[in-house]
């Protein structure tokens, strides 16, 4: 799963806006309010989504409705392991997004992986 073009992405941020799926022509609505879109180009590129996984294709009358085939949670979470994975030493990886990140983000994911591992980390 690689990074999403911009059309892709706007796709892909209109359905997790949404919450529900969505035809073309509602997904080209929204993004005509934007920029201005053909019916085919959007057509196109969700099905190209369709055939990277990312969206779900649904026969709706004579249409389809397409949905995300994942959470924007999942999304960025499946990137960051592709991300993390294509690396042959993980540790400085892992070191380098650890002192990258927020402070609060810092102690928001230690508070989670203490959850995962059933470790209470020390608040001193």
């Amino acid at each position: 799963m690689a990074n999403l073009g911009s059309l892709e992405r706007a796709i892909m941020d209109v359905l997790w806006d949404a919450g529900k799926p969505m035809r073309v022509r509602e997904l080209l609505a929204t993004l005509n309010e934007v920029r201005e879109l053909a019916y085919t180009t959007v057509q196109t590129v969700a099905e190209r989504l369709v055939k990277k996984g990312l969206l779900v294709r649904t026969p709706y009358r004579n249409a389809f409705k397409y949905a995300a085939a994942y959470s924007r949670d999942e999304h960025v979470t499946r990137l960051m392991l592709e991300a993390l994975a294509a690396s042959t030493d993980r540790l400085p990886v892992l070191a380098r997004f650890a002192q990258s990140v927020e402070e609060e983000d810092a102690l928001a994911l230690l508070d989670e992986l203490s959850r995962r591992t059933g470790r209470r980390r020390s608040t001193t």
